[in-house]
């Protein structure tokens, strides 16, 4: 009988995902059931919501009604799993295989198809909140994955590491006695893709009526009517669109083209070979053919989507990427200029969250629309979790890798990367409601201060003895150390030498080892007064001309470092400080920090 070691790395921070040669029938068999224990189908057989006689007309009436109140049907949507895959070559297999595993456990399973990650969001929306998408969303075409939802939320990291083990442990146990075969003609349901797609659409458009039905309908191209939406006019923009061949590419063109004058397709047929590279927008030089159709048609923007449809990049007029920090800006701007007066929180006291790895200027330039910006830990799985917990408070979140979220109540609280795309669009074609002006997308990032920045870059891990800190445990300590001994001397100069215990309690560990050679002096230098230290993911120094962070990945045995100054000068003193910072634990990473180039 397999244990599953091998499978146990596929289980990462933010979903399963990993080497295809790992996803054997026995492990796609085991996973299939331990999904079926996370739906607890037991617990609803037990008390007796599960009901085979209703589910044939209940659940047609919701399918054929996906905006209906889910409190009309809440005894069939407690037992209901959305199912999708996207392009990979064996994602239809595994979505399929552990269709029927949860059939048989007797739930009730929708098989949505070809669809994007936001896509089985949206579906899973009008039922319990219970989906289950396979997809390995911007990785490389040999690697696959699986994402879910419970109860409308993605899972933790401790959620994920105790499926691993509840799979691990049933695999061993086999208890026959903990299974369930359903009445054979529980059969999963399998929705046409035309339905799939123009629910998901029909529901868009609704949006972009709600935002303009207070404006001049000829100024604003959409209105409310009982044809849902019917369109009058379309935003005057050339649009470019990089599928990627991802899952994208059967929807991007029919719902970008309701919206625009003119859409122009590159990669937009669905191939999990992923011919013209890997599916992740972010990779240096990925863009290269965007940017250059974006200039032979002379088009607005450049749109790019990864392989599951949750990670934008954009191209300005002039094909040039815009930076996703930049990114993160215009569409916080679009979340708040377009805030909903329904939101109880008043405009000071909205927030903009961004993740650790963004740049220097966000909150200075968030602060400027009126709003508080507030950093986080970088995973959307994490951002969404507070996203939901915040009570609207935070209206945008954005991270680096191109996940943007609004949370605005007008559309599903995801990483929406075509939903995100349109929002821009919007803006950028109506940027005041008195005028219909179309905006240059080149004149407003010239407008934003300048950013040289190295890309997120991954150095190795360094290796660490039995029971020490790791190098960023060591790293935080010191600048923690700096700072106290700095901030010490301002307040009584005669005591600047006072030293503070901040070493672990392990007998092994060198966190404070050569610090008493730093003196006063050198201490100022490298974090001067005024720099700004977080530790809540790893290390980031905030400086007047820019900043670093170097942090411990959640996906690979790697760190991730990237470091942003105003011009070239001020990023190169940048990593110079840290490399300075890390050479007393670490000559290597020091050296490797420093041979990292701007983008």
């Amino acid at each position: 009988m397999p244990s599953f070691a091998a499978q146990q790395s596929l289980f990462r921070a933010y979903d399963i995902r990993g080497s295809r040669q790992h996803f054997t029938a026995d492990f796609t068999q085991a996973l299939g059931q331990a999904f079926a224990h996370l739906y607890d189908v037991q617990d609803y057989l037990s008390h007796g919501y599960y009901n085979k006689n209703d589910e044939s007309a209940d659940n047609l009436a919701i399918i054929n009604q996906p905006n209906k109140s889910i409190k009309q049907n809440s005894h069939i949507k407690q037992n209901t799993v959305v199912i999708g895959y996207d392009v990979r070559c064996g994602s239809d297999n595994i979505a399929h295989t552990l269709a029927n595993i949860l059939t048989r456990q007797g739930l009730q399973i929708i098989q949505l198809g070809l669809i994007t990650t936001p896509m089985m969001v949206f579906w899973a929306e009008h039922y319990q909140g219970h989906g289950i998408i396979v997809t390995a969303s911007h990785s490389a075409k040999d690697i696959l994955g699986v994402k879910w939802l419970v109860n409308h939320a993605s899972p933790s990291s401790e959620d994920i590491q105790t499926l691993y083990q509840k799979l691990a442990i049933r695999n061993v146990q086999k208890n026959p006695s903990k299974t369930f075969d359903a009445p054979i003609n529980n059969k999963p349901i399998n929705l046409p893709t035309e339905q799939v797609s123009s629910a998901y659409t029909d529901a868009i458009v609704q949006v972009f009526g709600q935002l303009y039905q207070h404006d001049n309908p000829h100024q604003h191209p959409y209105q409310n009517s009982k044809d849902s939406q019917q369109l009058l006019s379309k935003l005057d923009l050339t649009v470019v669109i990089d599928c990627m061949h991802g899952a994208t590419s059967h929807i991007a063109q029919p719902l970008f083209a309701h919206f625009c004058q003119q859409v122009i397709m590159l990669h937009d047929t669905p191939d999990g070979h992923f011919p013209s590279g890997n599916p992740d927008p972010t990779e240096p030089l990925r863009l290269k053919q965007l940017q250059q159709s974006v200039l032979d048609h002379q088009a607005d923007i450049g749109i790019a989507f990864d392989g599951d449809g949750d990670r934008l990049m954009v191209v300005d007029n002039n094909g040039k990427v815009v930076t996703p920090d930049h990114l993160l800006y215009l569409l916080a701007s679009v979340a708040v200029k377009d805030r909903p007066q329904s939101l109880t929180t008043s405009l000071s006291d909205t927030q903009v969250l961004f993740d650790i790895k963004c740049c220097h200027h966000l909150p200075k330039l968030i602060a400027e629309l009126g709003a508080t910006a507030v950093m986080s830990q970088t995973g959307s799985s994490l951002i969404r979790r507070r996203l939901q917990q915040s009570n609207n408070q935070i209206i945008f979140a954005g991270e680096l890798s191109g996940h943007f979220i609004f949370n605005d109540n007008r559309f599903i609280l995801y990483d929406d990367a075509m939903y995100a795309a349109l929002r821009l669009l919007h803006w950028l074609a109506h940027p005041m409601s008195s005028l219909n002006i179309k905006t240059n997308l080149a004149k407003i990032i010239r407008s934003l201060p300048v950013i040289v920045s190295t890309a997120d870059h991954y150095l190795p891990l360094p290796e660490t003895l039995v029971n020490d800190c790791s190098i960023i445990e060591k790293l935080a300590r010191f600048c923690q150390y700096l700072q106290h001994l700095i901030n010490a001397a301002s307040v009584s100069p005669t005591q600047s030498d006072s030293q503070t215990s901040t070493a672990c309690a392990s007998s092994l560990c060198n966190c404070s080892t050569k610090k008493h050679s730093i003196t006063l002096e050198q201490a100022q230098d490298l974090l001067p007064i005024g720099t700004k230290l977080s530790c809540i993911d790893g290390v980031r120094l905030d400086f007047s001309h820019g900043f670093g962070v170097l942090r411990q990945s959640n996906t690979s045995h790697n760190l991730t470092a990237r470091f942003a100054g105003d011009s070239l000068e001020d990023l190169r003193d940048i990593q110079t400080r840290f490399a300075t910072l890390c050479r007393p634990f670490d000559a290597t990473l020091a050296a490797q920090i420093m041979t990292i180039v701007p983008e």
